[in-house]
């Protein structure tokens, strides 16, 4: 059996310039796909408020909305280091219920770190987390738990000003102990200079390629989800629509008879030997030999 990843594969493939693949699971089936097609860590996102959970934003996810998903994906097994998102709400509070929220996910939910929104200003909640022996993976540009504050879902970091600050953001998450960090919808440009000024991994999602490694949501990476489509979304398939023409196809043999067939069905094999058994009780009808009803006539004529 091979050995489990642990986070310590972020600063090792930073550190021999290998690409970092990340990709968000919910249940036991995506973790294991994702495990058996080669990631190196998954990440259990509150995306699952939009993809699994149908709501427009993340916000409404809550703390034990991420632990269920975060029990499913751990049932699995999947040997790779799993983080959790801190949804909206969690961290938003006392640094000491933060740290309440983060253990439980971690002793109920099993998973090696937790992801944060935010810089300077989580430094409380994040140096907590920290001395709670929980790692923390920071994330900054496009933080879709302040989708109201940054009014909608845009690009961060333009403009001289802001790729500043956001460097300075990166070097901060890194001083206070983060051992990985997310970059969101920013400038390729900008996401290349912070991954060169940082000592820590940097994951993108519309970053561009210049980040250590990259991360995609489950459900877009292979065409299941028709909702919201980022331009930095790379669809590799289009399971969505195959599994709508197997439905269909489904529909159709149920309400023409073709399915079930024999090969779907039993039979119950105590009646087929109780008939075999009965069959071969009953006497076998006797052969008579030709002219015999013929002769018995004449005998009763006579």
């Amino acid at each position: 059996m091979s050995k489990n990843k642990t986070l310590s594969i972020f600063g090792r493939k930073k550190r021999s310039g290998e690409k970092i693949v990340l990709l968000t699971a919910y249940d036991l089936t995506s973790a294991l796909i994702a495990r058996d097609g080669g990631v190196d860590a998954l990440l259990v996102g509150d995306s699952l408020g939009m993809v699994i959970q149908g709501h427009d934003t993340t916000l409404p996810v809550t703390v034990e909305d991420v632990l269920y998903h975060c029990r499913a994906v751990a049932r699995a097994r999947p040997g790779l280091p799993v983080i959790a998102d801190l949804p909206y709400g969690s961290f938003h509070v006392s640094p000491g219920d933060t740290v309440r929220h983060a253990l439980r996910l971690v002793k109920e939910g099993g998973v090696a770190g937790v992801k944060i929104e935010g810089g300077r200003k989580r430094r409380a909640v994040i140096e907590a987390l920290l001395a709670a022996e929980i790692p923390v993976m920071g994330h900054l540009g496009l933080t879709p738990q302040s989708i109201h504050k940054l009014g909608g879902y845009k690009v961060q970091g333009r403009g001289r000003g802001a790729s500043d600050l956001m460097v300075d953001e990166a070097l901060f998450l890194e001083e206070v102990g983060c051992f990985s960090l997310v970059l969101e919808c920013i400038p390729a440009e900008l996401g290349r200079r912070i991954t060169e000024a940082v000592n820590i991994p940097t994951i993108g999602i519309g970053a561009g390629p210049g980040c250590d490694g990259q991360v995609l949501v489950f459900h877009d990476l292979l065409g299941l989800f028709s909702g919201l489509q980022p331009r930095f979304v790379k669809r590799y398939a289009e399971l969505g629509q195959t599994a709508v023409a197997a439905v269909q196809e489904y529909c159709r043999e149920v309400r023409t008879g073709a399915f079930p067939g024999p090969e779907h069905s039993f039979t119950d094999a105590s009646l087929e030997s109780t008939a075999a058994a009965e069959g071969a009780a009953e006497p076998e009808p006797q052969v008579r030999p030709a002219g015999y009803l013929a002769s018995c006539e004449r005998e009763q004529e006579d």
